[in-house]
């Protein structure tokens, strides 16, 4: 047998690392006991909005682990994580525009 007909007929491989990984952050998202997000937040139009939004959710959250601006950090950073090739050049900088906004509100500039 030629050696492309055999590699013609195996099985592709599995996605199926990917689309757990995927599922993961989906479900992290969803179910995530961190913060209680105002819906919508990371669609908001500013990053001085967005930012204030997750200030408030984190400064209200009595389930969060760490104090209020490392949450709030960690769940937008894991948004622009999560959001990977997927976003836009111009929605990531508003999004790391949001970042700094956020260390303002706090006083961490």
């Amino acid at each position: 047998m030629d050696p492309k007909d055999a590699m013609a007929k195996r099985r592709p491989r599995s996605t199926h690392s990917k689309r757990a990984g995927k599922r993961w952050s989906a479900r992290v998202t969803r179910e995530s006991n961190a913060l209680t997000l105002e819906r919508g937040v990371f669609t908001k139009p500013s990053p001085r909005k967005i930012a204030a939004s997750l200030k408030r959710s984190a400064d209200r959250s009595r389930r969060r682990k760490a104090n209020s601006f490392r949450s709030a950090m960690s769940m937008l950073t894991f948004f622009i994580n999560r959001g990977g090739k997927g976003l836009s050049r111009r929605r990531r900088q508003e999004l790391e525009k949001a970042k700094d906004e956020l260390r303002r509100l706090y006083g961490k500039s």
